[in-house]
């Protein structure tokens, strides 16, 4: 897993900090809108594609690069993260989950296209898109030019991805 090469030279950044973008604006998010605190586990020991039980929030990236951001976890987490952004308990997958785990992934996208944009980038966001489900494949993270970082929080295991392409 590493940044794409075009990708690199183009915004002039290293994948070691574009990954310090994501694991800032990671921590950020969860400090601030979450009200919980996490650790990354920066750099990914083993490619990663396959999530059993999970959920999974995109925001895809248009303009001067293509790509998507994604948060992937547990439901456990992501029922847990819900249940302190809105201050009430959440115990099962639905409508609640959905926003939160949509807007968490908006808000680091945000911070994402901040980051890129220092640099003269112009982006914009999509909105946001959830998936949940046993088990699924998300090809942008088993592509080898994605930067991937692994958090924990409260007990749980979740990733942070990014995969970026320079449009011409």
């Amino acid at each position: 897993m590493s940044l794409n090469a075009e990708v690199a030279a183009a915004a002039h950044l290293t994948e070691e900090q574009l990954a310090g973008f994501i694991i800032e604006g990671t921590k950020d998010v969860f400090s601030t809108m979450i009200m919980m605190e996490v650790a990354d586990a920066y750099p990914l020991a083993e490619p990663l594609g396959m999530f059993h039980c999970g959920v999974t929030g995109m925001v895809g990236l248009a303009g001067s690069y293509s790509g998507i951001l994604s948060i992937h976890c547990p439901p456990e987490f992501a029922m847990l993260a819900t249940s302190n952004m809105l201050g009430m308990e959440v115990t099962e997958i639905g409508e609640d989950v959905t926003d939160a785990l949509g807007e968490i992934a908006n808000m680091m996208g945000g911070n994402i296209k901040m980051a890129l944009s220092k640099g003269g980038a112009d982006l914009h966001l999509s909105v946001p898109t959830v998936i949940s489900g046993e088990e699924y494949t998300v090809v942008a993270l088993s592509d080898k030019e994605c930067v991937i970082v692994p958090f924990t929080g409260d007990g749980h295991r979740f990733i942070v991805g990014l995969k970026l392409k320079k449009e011409s």
